[in-house]
Parts: C-alpha cells; sequence; structure tokens
C-alpha cells in the first residue's frame, strides 16, 4: 500500500473536554492546517494511530482512564518520528521538565495563546517532515531503488543523474514544505513538478500559472480572486489558482522574475499558509503545497537586490536543478526514437530510422533548447519526410547551422563572445588553428565528414576542398 504523504496525515487532539478539542481544532483550522483528528477517550489514542498515522499530537496530561502522563512515554517509544505536544493546565516546573525528559517536543500550559499554539504545531510539523524525508532518503541511498516509476513515465530517460533526482523526488514528495526546481529553458522542469504532484499523494488539482510579466495587481488577482467591487469591473467575486489548488498543488513557473512587490506576498502565503483576495481584510487560509521553477540564477539576482533573500530560503528548503540535455548526451538516441514514434503517430506514418550519421550528428550538438529544442527538430523533419525507410538529415543540419550562425549555441556557463581567449606559449596562426579545428571536428565525427561540415558550420564542399589542399586525414 502506498503511504500517505505528510500533507494528508492528520494532528491528532487527544482531551477529555470537547469544548478544548474543538476550539483548538478550529484555531488550526483557521490556520491552515486541514487535517485533525480528535480524540476524547485516551484509551483509543493508541489503537487510533495504529489505523491512521499522525503527524503531530497534542496531548493533555491529566485525563481519566490513562493519562498524558502515562501515554506519553508509550507513544515516544512506538513512534518516535511523531513530536508530540503536551498541553496542560497544571504550570508547575516539575512537570514541565519532566514531561520534557520524557520525550514531549514542546510544554503548552492553558489557555494556549492561539499565535503560540500556530508556531508550535507548524514547528512541530516541520520537524515530523524532516525526519520522514531524512528515513525515505537512507532507504535509496542503502537501496537504489524507486516506489513510483509510473509517476516518472513521461520523462524519458535512462541517465543515472537523471535517476537520482528521481529518488530525491520521491524522499521529499512527503514534505509541506516547498520546492524550487531549477534548470535551462526546454530541460523538463514542468515535467518534474508534474511527477512531484502524482508522488506527493494529493487529492486536489495541479494548477500551473507562469507568474512572468504579471505586474503585481495581475499577480494577486490571478493567485488570490478577488471580492466583488475590488476594483472597476469587479461585477462578481473569483475565487484565484490558489483556492482552486486547494488540497494539490501550485506551480509557478518563471519566478524568478516575480516583481518585488509580488514576491513580499508570495513570502506570506508560504509562511503564514494564509492568504488576502484583493479588496478583502479577512485572511483565508491555504493547504496547497508550492512547487516554483525558475531558469534564473536567484543567488545572482539577490546579489543585485532584485530577489528578496527571505523568500529564496524559504523556496528552497526542498531543491533540484535539471541538467541540460547536454550533460546526459545517453538520453539522445533513447529521445530521438521516442519523438520519432510520436511525430510519426501524429501525421498517421511510419516512424523512419534515424542513420548512424544523425545520431553522431546530434551527439555533437551542444542543444542549447535542450529536450524541448530536439522534439521541434524532430517534429520538424518528419513534417517534411517523404518517405524512405531512413529519416533525412537535411532539416536538422539546416537548423544546427542556423544555430551556430546565429551564436545562440552557448551554454550560460561557458565563456561568451566578449571573454578573452587564453593561449598559452606560442600564438598559433590563423592556418595551425583551422587545422587543429578540422581534425578536431573529423574526430569528434568519427570521420564522418558531413557531420563535421555542420560542426564547423562548412557546406561539405567547402570542407572538402580544404581537406584536398592540406591533403589531411581523419585521425583514427
Amino acid at each position: 500500500m502506498k503511504e500517505k504523504s505528510f500533507a494528508t496525515l492528520p494532528v491528532f487532539l487527544v482531551d477529555d473536554e470537547a469544548s478544548v478539542l474543538h476550539a483548538t481544532a478550529a484555531i488550526l483550522h483557521s490556520a491552515g492546517v486541514a487535517h485533525v483528528h480528535m480524540v476524547d477517550d485516551s484509551r483509543e489514542l493508541l489503537s487510533a494511530l495504529e489505523q491512521q498515522p499522525a503527524s503531530a499530537i497534542l496531548l493533555d496530561l491529566f485525563m481519566p482512564n490513562v493519562t498524558g502522563t502515562k501515554l506519553l512515554p508509550d507513544i515516544v517509544h512506538l513512534y518516535p518520528e511523531i513530536p508530540v505536544i503536551v498541553m496542560t493546565a497544571a504550570q508547575d516546573v516539575e512537570t514541565a521538565v519532566r514531561s520534557m525528559k520524557e520525550g514531549a517536543f514542546d510544554y503548552l500550559v492553558k489557555p494556549v495563546e492561539e499565535s503560540r499554539l500556530v508556531a508550535s504545531v507548524r514547528h512541530a510539523l516541520e520537524v515530523h517532515s524532516l525526519r520522514r524525508q531524512m528515513g525515505v532518503l537512507k532507504h535509496y541511498l542503502l537501496s537504489d531503488c524507486l516506489q513510483n516509476n509510473d509517476a516518472f513515465a513521461g520523462i524519458i530517460t535512462h541517465s543515472r543523474k537523471m535517476r537520482a533526482l528521481f529518488q530525491y523526488l520521491e524522499a521529499v514528495a512527503v514534505s509541506a514544505e516547498p520546492v524550487l526546481i531549477g534548470g535551462e529553458t526546454g530541460a523538463g522542469k514542468e515535467m518534474f513538478a508534474h511527477a512531484l504532484h502524482k508522488l506527493s499523494g494529493l487529492t486536489g488539482q495541479f494548477v500551473q500559472v507562469n507568474v512572468a510579466g504579471l505586474d503585481d495587481t495581475l499577480f494577486s488577482d490571478t493567485l488570490f480572486g478577488h471580492k466583488k467591487g475590488a476594483f472597476t469591473g469587479a461585477d462578481q467575486s473569483r475565487a484565484g489558482l490558489i483556492a482552486q489548488a486547494g488540497g494539490g498543488t501550485i506551480f509557478l513557473d518563471e519566478i524568478g522574475d516575480l516583481s518585488m512587490a509580488s514576491q513580499v506576498k508570495l513570502l506570506r502565503l508560504l509562511q503564514e499558509h494564509m492568504y488576502f483576495p484583493l479588496g478583502s481584510d479577512v485572511a483565508r487560509p491555504s493547504d496547497a503545497r508550492v512547487v516554483c521553477a525558475t531558469n534564473c540564477n536567484l543567488a545572482q539576482r539577490m546579489r543585485q537586490n532584485q530577489f528578496r533573500s527571505d523568500l529564496f530560503f524559504r523556496l528552497s528548503v526542498h531543491q533540484i536543478e535539471v541538467p541540460p540535455l547536454r550533460q546526459h548526451k545517453e538520453d539522445i538516441l533513447l529521445l530521438l526514437q521516442h519523438f520519432l514514434d510520436e511525430a510519426a503517430a501524429s501525421i498517421n506514418k511510419p516512424a523512419p530510422e534515424p542513420s548512424n550519421e544523425l545520431i553522431t550528428l546530434l551527439s555533437n550538438y551542444h542543444f542549447p533548447g535542450n529536450v524541448r529544442e530536439l522534439r521541434a527538430m524532430v517534429f520538424n523533419a518528419m513534417a517534411l519526410h517523404r518517405g524512405g525507410p531512413v529519416l533525412a538529415m537535411d532539416s536538422f543540419r539546416q537548423t544546427i547551422q542556423k544555430q551556430q550562425k546565429s551564436g545562440a549555441d552557448n551554454s550560460p556557463t561557458e565563456p561568451s563572445d566578449g571573454l578573452p581567449v587564453i593561449i598559452p606559449g606560442r600564438f598559433p596562426t590563423l592556418e595551425e588553428v583551422e587545422e587543429a579545428m578540422v581534425r578536431e571536428a573529423l574526430k569528434r565525427a568519427k570521420g564522418n565528414q558531413g557531420v563535421a561540415a555542420t560542426l564547423l558550420g562548412l557546406s561539405r564542399p567547402a570542407l572538402n576542398r580544404r581537406l584536398a589542399r592540406r591533403a589531411m586525414q581523419p585521425e583514427s
């Protein structure tokens, strides 16, 4: 049976007074704690925990039948991962010290201030989440296995680097904390967000919004909604996407482009699990899990005072970096065949075979647009394919040459045209540089002159003339 996600595990309230149970539950519900389980007979607690795991327990010490003093050490022994918050009317220091020694996570004296109660429960939930994640990570490190391969079915790969990310996602899926997904455009960040939602076990929707280009008002209206009459044209109230994602996941793409004013509102949502619709002064709770993605360097944006550091650290409790395609080139052939089958099916044609020459060419290409660019290449080639068992290469060559001429084939981490070239020792002549480049291109192309010409940005006849002039042969 699949383990329930952290976000669905309830907080147990154990007290023999019904008024205390209902008042405490109301406070937690208003603070965004959606799942609360009330136990008014202490004798039923341990059997209830066997049937339903808990994320935290609020325990009264003085109850009839079985006291909290007796239950506390049993809970700590049987369920060490569950934080137990003692909440009792006893104010003496001796009772508090004894409770903490026996494993209580916190000690609250009735009547408890709402802010103190909420802060203690939230802290307990965070600790419980971290404890579970450590257990899951330890399991994956020891077993090197995946529990739910189906969640990653849409990500075509046999790369060990990608598999390690899958294992990390399975581990953090049990957490309610935000996840920050980084990576270049086209690398597959959205697919990782979808996989995380499937793994989480959340029953709500996966709701996606690209926040790039949204000013603060549009951001607030899109996410938080508005009351009737909040602004001109607001003829009726509208729930925002946060409400739509209740019990599920809200995926905020291009988070690095969010305005500073909107960053403050997002930070409040993450810290308090509350938000204000436009035109309303009544806060509403949110239990949507927040997942964000960016292709920006947020650390650099922080240094430039374009991104709040407190928001960054709140967002990056769990953080993954999706590698660009050039860092898992072993997947190129697998992706090429997958996209060929997909493209052929979309136009009701049989899928041709890729030639060895095409595979060599793509294996030497940098793919600035990553997996998305490869897919576009394949679909374009299939649309132009006029039949035959082997896929034509012309469209691939043209796309790659166009990218090379435009200078788009540059990694963000590699030197740009404006940086100096460091050449130690004697400065080579242009003829020597040309010869070295041609030899390297032929080596990478495994002797295929057509592929080497494409890598060099030359036509096949132009390369042939250079080879004939120097009588150069491919290196073995």
